[in-house]
């Protein structure tokens, strides 16, 4: 009687909780029925498209990817220590609160203002958008790492404890081994996202394809950011099949590597 209470109880919160979201964001269904006429008017002016920019989206694409890939690698390399310290199984607990404390701080920001953060401290250009992606990417890793880190076996490291390993020795023979295809597999999904958000980062002139996306919608050149928008589909296309195909050797890595019990 007492768990059907709860599940009634949690049931009426749900759907108060939906009802005041619905209220709040002024959800109106009958609002689309209307919308549909302007949207097509808004997809008919990007056909076809102004093909002539091709070189021009070309290059800023390769910008692009160059800032995601930069930026993706640098907040990797930032995020693993941040995540052993955040990691309440491999740090003290005062030392725990204080990396978490950091990595939520880091993301509470949004990418875009991390990029105009960035544009103020060091100009225009792709530079910028490469060190907002970089701590973009430290406040996002770093929990997807530290969360890796305290789900993994603790058998191994409590052996490792036991026979008087330090706890450097703990996180490298026992909780990192175990760990990499994990963090492999986080780190390549944020890299796949950050060419999403260094687009965005382009309309604060932080460089890459949004730069220009930005300036023809501005200019109302509806037909070369059709172009932009094509080539960026391509992009994540193709990003969305390497991605894909290098989780699959991690994890036919993985299971080759795991011992054979009987």
């Amino acid at each position: 009687m007492r768990r059907r209470v709860w599940y009634v109880g949690l049931a009426v919160a749900v759907v108060a909780l939906y009802a005041w979201a619905l209220r709040g964001a002024e959800f109106a269904p009958g609002k689309l029925a209307g919308a549909f006429p302007h949207a097509w008017d808004f997809l008919k002016r990007l056909a076809p498209p102004d093909w002539s920019v091709t070189g021009t989206a070309v290059t800023a694409l390769g910008e692009t990817i160059q800032m995601a890939l930069l930026g993706t690698t640098i907040g990797a390399l930032i995020s693993l220590p941040l995540a052993v310290l955040a990691a309440r199984n491999l740090s003290p607990r005062w030392l725990s609160v204080i990396g978490r404390g950091l990595l939520n701080l880091i993301r509470t920001v949004p990418s875009i203002v991390w990029g105009l953060f960035f544009v103020a401290a060091v100009g225009l250009g792709p530079f910028s958008g490469v060190l907002a992606l970089s701590v973009y990417t430290v406040g996002y890793l770093g929990k997807f790492y530290y969360e890796t880190f305290e789900a993994m076996d603790d058998s191994a490291a409590e052996a490792l404890r036991t026979a008087g390993a330090t706890q450097a020795q703990v996180f490298q023979y026992a909780i990192l081994p175990q760990s990499l295809p994990l963090l492999a597999n986080y780190t390549i999904f944020i890299l796949e996202y950050s060419i999403r958000a260094a687009t965005i980062l382009g309309v604060v002139g932080a460089g890459g394809v949004g730069y220009y996306l930005y300036v023809y919608l501005r200019n109302f050149d509806y037909q070369k950011a059709a172009t932009m928008l094509l080539l960026l589909l391509a992009v994540v296309i193709v990003m969305d099949w390497l991605s894909g195909w290098l989780r699959q050797q991690l994890l036919h890595g993985e299971a080759k590597a795991a011992p054979v019990t009987s």
